[in-house]
């Protein structure tokens, strides 16, 4: 805890620094994010590396080109970096919703900025995040509500407010307007920060809140996240089969991932399966975060090189050792544990969906392997897809953790 209120005092220095030198508020921003690795548990230890590489990966994309607010960005991305490790440390309902509205509001600067920076998209993707982050906060307040006040149409009317506010605000389907546009219209770097690292904060206050309120009425419920998932995975999958342009595609295929991650929240039921699924869904999170800001940092700079893009394609296609492979497997695992085995099967038939249009990505952003900055942003993200090499069972001890304590 004393070491996220260290960062937070390193980043308000760093955004003030950067006014007069853009080395030196990078150099405390990096600061700040190597005091995310002092834990208070060993068991922590993995995620906040994991969180602090992609917070760098995110960091290192925005130093291929200068914008507006170059020095200032920095510290925005690492503070989302220290929403999504403090949401790890917390139980605590108001804190879990702080956490929430820290990691969302730095992108509304964000999307504003960049060479292709349009300011009608920007408008249009802040008033989805202000309506979803309005959504989830209700949600969250009327299940709370109910732990106290019990009321079967209240803690209904919560649950389906807070699942439309986290869909609408990670993009699934059919609340996942904002996303093509958005990926498509502004600058191919802040959209790295934006498809990446804001992923994860949305769906772990969502689980922690869930579990926290859980009553008889979650297993009815969970249907209607059933029904949000299945309609994000196919309208993603073949949203991004018929698009042309890379950007769309990786739009798309973020709405069929985060519909992925969502058929998780249908495990709630199961608590014997709940944490193999959670494992799972951060595992695909993690997967989505650095392999987006790989490939929208390649777009930037006209492709990199060839065999680090089709390695992480791999990876998002789910081919073993990748991480993208364990993220399926744990979410599939858990999905026939809980006895939705039909919703295992959908996910199934929507990855193999998915093959074309990764492989198609990947020969659109392939080039000849050059130094650089890209180069090295890929080689980092092919190396994290890669620590699954060694089948990673340590992490569902991660993940226990994470909200074995709620």
């Amino acid at each position: 805890m004393e070491a996220v209120v260290a960062s937070i005092l390193l980043l308000t220095v760093a955004a003030a620094v950067s006014l007069k030198s853009e080395r030196g508020a990078i150099w405390l921003s990096v600061a700040a994010l190597a005091l995310l690795l002092v834990v208070p548990r060993i068991e922590l230890l993995m995620y906040s590396m994991l969180i602090v590489a992609i917070a760098l990966i995110n960091t290192a994309s925005l130093t291929v080109k200068r914008n507006q607010i170059t020095g200032v960005d920095y510290s925005l991305v690492a503070l989302i970096a220290v929403a999504t490790m403090y949401i790890a440390y917390t139980n605590n309902p108001a804190f879990i919703l702080a956490a929430f509205v820290l990691a969302s509001v730095p992108t509304y600067i964000l999307v504003m900025v960049g060479d292709r920076a349009n300011v009608n998209v920007a408008i249009k993707y802040i008033t989805f995040m202000v309506l979803a982050t309005v959504l989830f906060l209700i949600g969250a307040f009327l299940l709370f509500y109910t732990e106290y006040y019990p009321s079967e149409i209240l803690y209904t009317l919560g649950f389906v407010m807070l699942i439309l506010g986290l869909g609408m605000e990670v993009g699934c389907a059919p609340m996942h307007e904002w996303v093509p546009d958005v990926f498509t219209a502004a600058d191919p770097l802040p959209v790295s920060v934006i498809a990446s690292i804001t992923k994860i904060v949305p769906f772990v206050a969502a689980y922690k809140i869930l579990i926290l309120t859980s009553s008889p009425l979650t297993a009815h419920l969970t249907l209607f996240v059933a029904f949000i998932a299945v309609v994000s995975m196919f309208t993603g999958n073949i949203g991004a089969l018929t698009a042309r342009e890379t950007s769309r595609i990786l739009a798309y295929s973020t709405v069929a991932n985060m519909g992925y991650i969502m058929t998780t929240l249908v495990v709630l039921s199961s608590q014997n399966y709940l944490y193999l699924a959670f494992a799972g869904a951060l595992l695909q999170l993690i997967v989505n975060a650095v392999g987006k800001a790989s490939f929208f940092t390649s777009i930037k700079v006209d492709g990199t090189s060839t065999p680090l893009m089709y390695l992480i394609a791999m990876s998002f296609i789910g081919l073993p050792p990748f991480m993208g492979f364990y993220s399926k497997l744990f979410i599939l695992m858990s999905l026939v544990g809980a006895g939705f085995v039909w919703l295992a099967f959908l996910l199934i038939v929507n990855s193999a969906i998915s093959i074309p249009y990764y492989v198609r990505i990947a020969r659109s952003l392939a080039r000849p392997t050059i130094p650089g900055r890209a180069t090295a942003i890929a080689f980092v993200a092919s190396i994290i897809m890669l620590i699954t090499v060694i089948p990673p069972n340590w992490f569902v001890d991660v993940a226990t953790y994470l909200i074995g304590g709620v």
